[in-house]
């Protein structure tokens, strides 16, 4: 199941950062896909996370949280599910996410996470997945399938409340939603939350009461909340750091 972000406009600069970039691919079953990777200075070895783009594609928003998320001493490699398409329009990124075969996009993910486990610079062992709106349900089905992922960060993606299927879970989870988003309804996210804690799984769940969904990203116009954002981010930050960096 895929969820359908509502952004206004599509591209955001990219900032100078630290971190160094460079395109690369990886095989992913018999085809190679490509990513962008990003790495703190020095020789590490540093955790890494999976960055997962919404809808659109991998554009430069995305690229701007991957480059980011590297300031802060990651290595982040962020996917690119469309194998190199950007929609420009709501309906092209319609056509272009339905257009993904399901049991590719698994495929590519779980390759993204063996590339990054592959890198000399990289802690193996400290491995973590995010990603918004379409991503971020990309990013649970990480976590659902990869049993040596060490954290997951849902930014209003779609969630699975089966026990069964939540069991599998090893990784460490904070989701991040929007009480008026329409399509995550609060109450499947409380299910979702006291289903992993009567596992006894580590979730962190936060709920911003005056937001919808993309509040994180400021090419959302009408929906962006630049102080929900900036704590969204700060949350972000803290749990990483208690989960891959420790």
């Amino acid at each position: 199941m895929k969820l359908v972000c509502l952004i206004g406009s599509l591209l955001l600069a990219v900032s100078a950062f630290a971190a160094t970039s460079k395109p690369v691919s990886y095989k992913s079953g018999a085809e190679t896909v490509p990513g962008m990777l990003y790495a703190p200075e020095g020789n590490g070895p540093f955790p890494a996370l999976v960055v997962i783009h919404e809808y659109w594609g991998l554009n430069d928003w995305v690229k701007e949280q991957a480059a980011k998320l590297a300031d802060q001493g990651y290595v982040t490699l962020a996917v690119d599910l469309y194998r190199g398409k950007v929609a420009t329009t709501p309906e092209e990124a319609h056509e272009i996410m339905r257009g993904v075969p399901e049991d590719r996009a698994a495929r590519d993910l779980h390759a993204a996470v063996e590339f990054l486990q592959s890198q000399a610079n990289v802690k193996k062992d400290r491995v973590g997945s995010i990603g918004w709106c379409m991503g971020g349900g990309y990013s649970l089905n990480v976590a659902l399938h990869e049993p040596s992922l060490a954290a997951t960060v849902i930014n209003y993606g779609h969630l699975a409340t089966d026990a069964d299927s939540l069991r599998k879970i090893n990784a460490a989870i904070l989701g991040i939603f929007g009480g008026q988003d329409r399509g995550i309804p609060v109450d499947d996210v409380k299910k979702f939350e006291q289903t992993l804690k009567q596992q006894g799984k580590k979730v962190e769940i936060v709920i911003y009461p005056d937001a919808g969904q993309t509040f994180e990203n400021p090419n959302n116009k009408t929906a962006y909340r630049p102080d929900d954002a900036a704590d969204a981010w700060k949350r972000t930050i803290s749990f990483l750091e208690g989960t891959l960096k420790k």
